[in-house]
C-alpha cells in the first residue's frame, strides 16, 4: 500500500502548468514540522514536493500561496532523471489525491459586509427575558 498523509505549510507560491496533452498540474513544496526538537531545542522540519492534477491543480493554483497550511492525502512516486551534467538523479514526489485547505480565509475588500441587523444586537441583562 502506497499512502501518505501530511500537514504542512507551503514554502513558496505554487507553480502551475499544462502538459503537452493539455492536462493541468500544480507543484509546490510543504514543510512538515517534526514532533520533537533537536539537542539545541530547535524544531526541525521535513520538506516534501507535492504535485496535483486537473481540477485539484486549478483550485490549488487559485487559492494557495506561500505560508498556506494544507493537509495532503496521496501517494509517493519515485522519479529518475538526468541533470544538466548528465548525472542520474532520483527524487520523490507526493502525488496528491486530496488537498484540504487549512488556512482560514482572509477577509478581502471585495467581500460583502455583514448585514446591519447582525451588528445591531443588544445584550440581554437577564436570561429570563429571552423569548426561547
Amino acid at each position: 500500500m502506497n499512502k501518505i498523509i501530511l500537514i504542512g505549510n507551503l514554502t513558496r507560491d505554487p507553480e502551475s502548468g499544462t502538459t503537452q496533452s493539455g492536462v493541468n498540474f500544480t507543484r509546490f513544496c510543504i514543510a512538515v514540522n517534526r514532533p520533537f526538537t533537536n539537542a539545541n531545542g530547535e524544531r526541525l522540519a521535513d520538506y516534501f514536493d507535492v504535485i496535483c492534477w486537473r481540477q485539484l491543480a486549478e483550485r490549488c493554483a487559485k487559492y494557495l500561496f506561500k505560508g498556506s497550511k494544507v493537509g495532503v492525502n496521496g501517494s509517493v512516486q519515485r522519479r529518475q532523471y538526468e541533470d544538466r551534467d548528465g548525472i542520474k538523479r532520483t527524487s520523490f514526489d507526493v502525488v496528491a489525491d486530496e488537498i484540504e485547505f487549512l488556512t482560514p480565509k482572509a477577509r478581502t475588500d471585495n467581500r460583502e459586509d455583514p448585514p446591519e441587523s447582525a451588528l445591531d444586537l443588544q445584550p440581554v441583562d437577564r436570561p429570563e427575558d429571552l423569548p426561547f
